[in-house]
């Protein structure tokens, strides 16, 4: 059974007549008929009964053009998707890690959604640590992926798109309120809550303070700044986090590192190297290339 021939069983079903259908299919009567018997001897039943120049469906014809109906319908609708994502619209899958979910990634999507001029590119979002987001990329879950920088990974290509200074937080009222800049050797004094040990910035923050030789008194772990900077807010501990716009909040202090150190976070944006990209990916790639430290 062929596309074709249940695109003339369709119209043929449809029209109820041969000639019309044939005209409308701009193919002969006779090509049409004989495709409608080639079907009818390959499906072992008869899909019309002939009534003068006039054709009705039979019982298992009518069943027939029910399924017929659906598979029409259901290429129809794939053939506009295909069109509309190759086209002026199209959809992205993007991943990331929690950190930059309150602010960055609405602000990204929406300036490219500005500057694309076309609101019917559609998103999914996900979140998760880097290395999660690394296996949904390379299964071909998502198109792009935003985190930390991963080695050993030569079909990803990584980006550097933006940089975080790492600061310290206190809740106000807090002895280093007093302070100018923040020691290394004081996250042994008090109690300290820190990002999720296995994410990026976990990692980044306790390799910081093995190299400096400090032992932290971790007493929390939390994915994102929100959740660290609202303990600290509580007064549970004191903090070293990316600067990001949700820990600049009326109940916590930001302090500098001493200016010994330096320490800040990369955010990279990542995607496959040869794969293919629709449209839509191909010019937020771009946009974010073009907007990026890189």
């Amino acid at each position: 059974m062929t596309l074709n021939q249940m695109m003339y069983f369709y119209e043929a079903a449809r029209l109820q007549h041969f000639n019309q259908a044939a005209e409308k299919l701009h193919i002969s009567e006779p090509s049409l008929s004989r495709s409608i018997n080639a079907l009818e001897s390959e499906l072992g039943v008869v899909l019309f009964e002939r009534t003068g120049r006039n054709v009705v469906l039979t019982k298992t014809g009518d069943i027939f053009y029910e399924h017929v109906d659906r598979i029409l319908n259901e290429i129809n609708l794939a053939d506009r998707k295909m069109h509309q994502l190759t086209g002026s619209g199209g959809h992205i899958d993007l991943a990331y890690v929690a950190p930059l979910a309150g602010s960055f990634i609405p602000n990204v999507c929406r300036a490219f959604l500005l500057e694309d001029k076309n609101s019917e590119v559609t998103f999914n979002f996900h979140q998760d640590i880097t290395s999660k987001n690394i296996e949904g990329l390379k299964s071909g879950n998502y198109d792009i992926i935003f985190g930390s920088f991963v080695k050993d990974e030569p079909n990803i290509k990584f980006i550097p798109i933006l940089q975080q200074e790492l600061v310290v937080i206190i809740p106000k009222g807090h002895p280093l309120a007093e302070n100018d800049t923040v020691d290394a050797s004081i996250f042994e004094e008090y109690p300290v809550l820190g990002y999720t040990r296995k994410s990026g910035l976990g990692r980044l923050t306790r390799d910081f303070f093995l190299q400096n030789k400090v032992e932290p008194n971790f007493i929390c772990e939390s994915p994102d700044e929100n959740g660290i900077a609202a303990l600290v807010a509580a007064d549970f501990g004191i903090a070293l986090v990316a600067d990001v716009d949700s820990i600049h909040r009326d109940d916590v202090i930001i302090k500098k590192l001493s200016t010994e150190y330096s320490l800040s976070h990369t955010v990279y944006m990542a995607y496959m190297k040869g794969r293919y990209q629709m449209p839509a990916v191909k010019r937020m790639i771009d946009f974010i290339l073009v907007h990026s430290m890189h």
